[in-house]
């Protein structure tokens, strides 16, 4: 798709999108902590940004804690009763696919609300995954600041912004390049922000993802090296475009690639 009809407007309306994906996703972040819960003031460690400022810890522990998916897995989301296959690439976005296919296993995603579907005056995004929506007396309006609390730790999870810069993974024997972890890049990544992807969303903070998710609804350049892209839609496109704002997802299960999730 082509997005560029008036080069002015579209700077001015891909800018206030930029905002809004920031400020209405998983948290709302400062330097070192992460602020949940909507209007609340109660400020929750956030242990990803932690982890950056502290010198004796490298991000590899923090890596090597969290879930991740050791290859592909697909997994199949319905909404409105019709079905959107998804493919999830661990070999390129593992923390990102494994906390993902984590929280499907874990039924965490049943029931969420997609809370932000942005399709005038351009295709844009279609984005849920937050926990609060399973309650259907929480307010709509306060939908996009939660993320999944760890009954275990009964601490929100948090990934870091993990981006692979492009690479030719066709060529025999490339090496791929080192993944990026917890800050944006201006190099092209290799999983890019095009028509059918999923991606997570998140706060000011490189490492403030949690549950939040958006399916692309076009070609978004401009989003490649500061959102973590994991996967793309393989079946039912149609399906994504027909969300509505104010939709459920009624279920999301694992089809296949369990195995490799290692947690």
């Amino acid at each position: 798709m082509n997005l560029v009809t008036n080069n002015n407007h579209w700077r001015i309306f891909l800018t206030i999108c930029l905002v809004s994906l920031i400020t209405l996703t998983g948290c709302q972040a400062t330097s070192d902590t992460a602020v949940t819960g909507g209007s609340s003031n109660e400020e929750v460690e956030n242990p990803v940004a932690d982890v950056a400022e502290n010198e004796s810890t490298d991000i590899n522990d923090t890596i090597m804690s969290l879930p991740r998916l050791e290859g592909k897995a697909i997994v199949e989301m319905k909404v409105k009763g019709q079905s959107i296959t998804i493919e999830l690439d661990g070999d390129n976005a593992p923390v990102t696919a494994g906390n993902f296919l984590d929280l499907v296993d874990k039924g965490v995603y049943d029931g969420l609300v997609f809370h932000r579907v942005v399709t005038d005056p351009q295709p844009f995004v279609a984005q849920g995954g937050d926990p609060q929506g399973k309650d259907p007396n929480f307010p709509a309006s306060a939908l996009g600041t939660g993320g999944y609390t760890d009954p275990d730790t009964n601490a929100q999870r948090y990934i870091p912004l993990e981006i692979r810069p492009q690479y030719d993974d066709s060529a025999e024997g490339a090496t791929p390049p080192d993944i990026i972890y917890s800050q944006t890049t201006d190099m092209t990544p290799q999983l890019r922000h095009e028509y059918g992807t999923i991606a997570m969303a998140r706060s000011q903070m490189p490492d403030s993802a949690s549950s939040q998710f958006y399916f692309t609804l076009a070609d978004l350049p401009f989003l490649d090296g500061s959102y973590a892209v994991f996967g793309r839609v393989t079946n039912g496109m149609d399906v994504v475009e027909s969300i509505a704002q104010g939709d459920r997802i009624e279920s999301v299960e694992v089809i296949s690639g369990i195995e490799n999730l290692q947690r």
